[in-house]
């Protein structure tokens, strides 16, 4: 899944060991979820889509739950005492030895950077063949962050912690993301001359832009365009943040492209959905993993468009319509109050309100198949599997467990008796 293609070796380490307390979770922070992917995961495709050939995850506390989400996508390496970032990169040191190249640091619980960002980085580092290249943002606020410390010539001199800043140096607005570029041979050497002679008696990376300074190596540094995407996740609060920083980027990015969303704030469209020309989405709309809508479609107000789902030109899908693993052919409205699952639905059909695939049995789940052309009465059972032929009418309130072939009429329901009322 290689987006970019450098002249140099790249790999990634991923910082993925602290504990993060502030979650108040039982699980660890970094398998929380942000459009139902873990933010290591996150972390981990971006590491993927800018072309690292190699991906290490340091991980420490709850390791178990972070190994879980990521498996064999990653390489492993263990930071048992939270001693600095330093640290965690020295506990990788071993995946470094005997590489020449550029290793990329990240973190797992910074995972809306836009992958042409970090390619910027990269490709800036090795194009003026720095030997370390930083993003950095620029806050107005910059409290709590390690402040950019430049020559008089805008050269990278340091970083200082907030924590280490003396009264003049927290004046400083240019901030460290934690997001770095390194040589992979350099880092080895300045890490070797890292301490942890500071207030929390820990091992900075950041030192080491200080050591290859004094070293006369080159440094440099990208600053970040839009300062939402080091954002970072610490506790819930920051989780939502993310989240609502995402779905507007994802929706603002739709509406560019000609989907017509009428109310960003109550729709949430999951990063891999494609949506054709045209479409309309309606408020509080939920289109989630895998889905693809065709061109001039009709999606919502309450819509739930689950995984799987490939929608044609020319659809409906109503007010409180939920469909999963679905096929919708062109031209067909499921307008509302609908459950569809595990289903493949032909073009120009109508789905009455109240219609429900039954697909699932307490075990197994099982598909339903509707032709073209065909009107789902309202109020109708599908019991699945079943084979709705072309050019079928099943008649309203009918629970259908039995093919209907092509042409013909469905209904299943007892006969209507009229009985006189009993006087009580």
């Amino acid at each position: 899944m290689e987006f970019y293609d450098y002249e140099e070796y790249v790999m990634t380490i991923i910082m993925a060991a602290g504990k993060g307390t502030r979650m108040k979770s039982k699980k660890s922070k970094l398998v929380h979820e942000i459009y139902g992917k873990p933010l290591v995961r996150r972390t981990v495709e971006l590491a993927e889509k800018v072309g690292s050939q190699e991906i290490i995850a340091v991980v420490g506390h709850l390791r178990e739950q972070v190994q879980a989400v990521l498996g064999d996508s990653v390489k492993y390496a263990y930071q048992d005492e939270l001693l600095g970032t330093g640290h965690a990169v020295m506990q990788a040191r071993k995946y470094l030895e005997g590489k020449k190249g550029k290793v990329i640091i990240l973190y797992g619980d910074v995972p809306i950077i836009r992958p042409e960002t970090l390619h910027n980085l990269i490709s800036k580092s090795i194009k003026n063949k720095e030997y370390a290249t930083l993003l950095t943002a620029k806050y107005e606020n910059p409290t709590g962050y390690g402040r950019i410390i430049r020559d008089e010539g805008g050269n990278i001199k340091a970083i200082v912690e907030e924590k280490d800043a003396d009264e003049n140096q927290r004046k400083i607005k240019e901030i460290n993301s934690g997001i770095y570029c390194f040589d992979i041979e350099e880092l080895l050497k300045a890490l070797e001359k890292v301490n942890n002679n500071n207030v929390q008696g820990e091992y900075y990376l950041t030192d080491v832009i200080k050591i290859m300074n004094e070293e006369g190596l080159k440094t440099g540094a990208v600053i970040v365009e839009d300062n939402t995407e080091i954002l970072g996740v610490n506790d819930r609060s920051q989780l939502e943040l993310l989240t609502r920083v995402l779905r507007m980027r994802i929706n603002a990015e739709h509406m560019r492209n000609g989907v017509t969303i009428e109310d960003s704030n109550s729709t949430y469209i999951y990063d891999d959905v494609e949506i054709g020309v045209d479409t309309i989405i309606h408020p509080n709309t939920i289109i989630k993993n895998n889905v693809k809508i065709g061109d001039n479609c009709e999606i919502g107000p309450n819509a739930y468009i689950r995984e799987n789902c490939e929608i044609a030109n020319d659809v409906k899908v109503g007010s409180f319509v939920e469909i999963k693993n679905v096929k919708v052919g062109e031209g067909t409205k499921i307008p509302h109050l609908s459950y569809l699952g595990d289903s493949e639905i032909g073009s120009n059909g109508n789905i009455g309100c109240g219609t429900i695939t039954c697909n699932y049995d307490g075990v197994n789940k099982h598909k339903t198949s509707i032709g073209n052309n065909a009107f789902i009465g309202s109020n109708v059972n599908l019991v699945a599997p079943i084979n709705i032929g072309d050019d079928v009418l099943i008649a309203a309130g009918s629970t259908i467990t039995e093919d209907v072939p092509s042409g013909k009429m469905g209904i299943a329901r007892e006969r209507q008796i009229n009985k006189d009322k009993k006087n009580k």
